[in-house]
């Protein structure tokens, strides 16, 4: 009797283990990604991937430029000063074309300003010539009499350079963040520098 009731466990407990371990296979095969899924997921990643690299593309050259840009204007800030403070000592206008001034400077010497292959350089008699701007895609130089058109905040131009009380200079400047990114040019520079001691 006792061997009856063993057998009658143990095909129970085995009838039990395969049930369990049939549940066990199909949960497996729930859990897993079919190759569909695997796909749909990838193809999702990818674009989400390729727009977050594009966005990062342009905005890094849009970057780029703001840099170019910012370079550009402090250059021209700082040349515009350097102009200002020796024009407005300077004695007289000697000498006078669109692209090249000679001024006659408070010691006596003589101080030309030129637009040269794309640069503004200063020449002084006795010192090194100076580069102050690079890149220039135009540059000129113009000249004013003293007294302004009436009714307005204008001068009148003048050919004599003995008759020059005002120089204008105007000038535009580009450059290449990088070798990839577009050409950035800044908007025309331009300023009027009456000279004092004359």
């Amino acid at each position: 009797m006792d061997c009856r009731t063993t057998s009658i466990k143990t095909k129970i407990k085995t009838g039990a283990l395969a049930a369990r371990s049939s549940s066990r296979l199909k949960s497996s095969a729930k859990a897993g990604f079919t190759i569909v899924e695997f796909l749909v997921t990838v193809a999702i990643a990818a674009v989400i991937l390729t727009q977050t690299c594009t966005l990062w593309l342009y905005s890094s050259r849009a970057f780029a430029a703001q840099m170019s840009y910012a370079g550009m204007d402090q250059r021209s800030m700082h040349t515009l000063d350097t102009l200002s403070k020796n024009i407005r000592q300077c004695r007289a206008l000697t000498n006078f074309t669109t692209t090249r001034i000679t001024l006659l400077d408070y010691d006596n010497k003589a101080l030309t300003f030129t637009f040269d292959k794309g640069a503004l350089f200063r020449l002084k008699s006795g010192e090194k010539p100076k580069m102050l701007l690079t890149n220039c895609v135009a540059g000129e130089f113009a000249m004013y009499q003293r007294s302004p058109i009436a009714s307005g905040f204008d001068y009148y131009p003048v050919k004599d350079p003995a008759l020059c009380k005002v120089v204008e200079v105007r000038w535009t400047c580009s450059g290449k963040p990088s070798p990839t990114s577009p050409t950035t040019t800044e908007s025309m520079q331009s300023a009027r520098i009456a000279m004092r001691m004359k």
